[in-house]
């Protein structure tokens, strides 16, 4: 007769307590131990070798109490239940009602390192197998993240339209662009063209010329400190907003961002506003027949160093 649960658990000396769960064996289908609620002193696990005598709701000992506290403490985390488990034929051996019935959780269950290791290694073994397969969709997707940056030459009107020294001129043209996988577009952009005189070239370059490199450190042109046209990128170094030249009441002709008031002088220097940093200048070349020529570059806004970004 298997021990029923709750049922009362007497010593050789006194009762102990009672029977709260049952512990299966799951290769011989029998019960190999119970576990015996010790009257609000815990549990303790019990093998039936030390079992006298099953009779209804009466386990008999052959130990004493002192020998049933000094058992192992039940640990719980050390089974599972049998709906968690599924061992074919073992519910047709148990006869054991109401409550809950135990066997030892599988070793490989609860050797976590072990486990998780397998599940790495299968996942490993997965990228292996589908990277080759991968690479290519990949490649083609990053693509567009590491296509080098465009340093052609533009060509964006003629000098004729500057005639005045020190005054910022709008040279408006159109470029074709390729967003990642959108179709090409054609977009207008714009620069500010100065024909500057020696004082400010001199605030500009500070009796150096301007090199211009590409992301490898390429070299890609040089502005010479005593040519006298400059090219400003069309975008606030602020927030990439239009900026236009106009006539200030206290500083005079100036190159004015009317989203948020930021100042420049014919030179690209801040004078006043939130602008981090200069106006950004471009790459330009004049022909011996006047038509002029940029490098289109865009730089990130809102940042004291200049970054670019196409």
């Amino acid at each position: 007769m298997q021990p029923q649960l709750k049922s009362k658990v007497r010593c050789l000396d006194r009762d102990v307590g009672e029977v709260s769960r049952v512990i299966m064996d799951p290769l011989s289908f029998e019960v190999s131990h119970l576990v015996v609620s010790m009257n609000g002193e815990g549990e303790r696990q019990v093998p039936m070798a030390a079992v006298q005598i099953v009779t209804d709701g009466l386990v008999q000992l052959r130990s004493s109490s002192s020998e049933v506290v000094g058992m192992p403490p039940f640990k719980r985390d050390d089974y599972v239940t049998l709906h968690e488990v599924e061992i074919p034929g073992l519910e047709k051996h148990v006869h054991v009602t109401p409550g809950e019935v135990l066997v030892p959780f599988p070793e490989l269950e609860r050797n976590v390192k072990r486990r998780t290791f397998f599940a790495n290694m299968t996942y490993v073994t997965g990228l292996f197998i589908g990277l080759p397969l991968a690479y290519p969709i990949l490649k083609f997707l990053m693509k567009p993240m590491y296509a080098p940056f465009d340093n052609r030459w533009l060509k964006i009107g003629n000098i004729g339209k500057v005639k005045t020294d020190d005054t910022g001129v709008q040279f408006q043209y159109k470029r074709t662009l390729k967003e990642a996988y959108m179709p090409e577009s054609e977009i207008e952009k714009n620069v500010w063209v100065v024909k500057a005189t020696p004082a400010v070239l001199e605030k500009v370059y500070q009796g150096k010329d301007m090199e211009f490199r590409d992301a490898a450190g390429t070299a890609i042109w040089t502005n010479k400190k005593d040519m006298p046209y400059l090219a400003f990128s069309g975008k606030c170094p602020h927030l990439g907003c239009a900026f236009k030249w106009r006539k200030h009441k206290v500083l005079g002709q100036v190159f004015l961002c009317p989203c948020h008031l930021s100042i420049y002088d014919a030179s690209g220097k801040v004078l006043d506003g939130p602008a981090p940093r200069s106006l950004d200048m471009l790459p330009i070349q004049v022909s011996a027949s006047g038509e002029v020529q940029i490098v289109d570059m865009e730089f990130k806004a809102g940042t004291k160093s200049q970054t670019r970004i196409v």
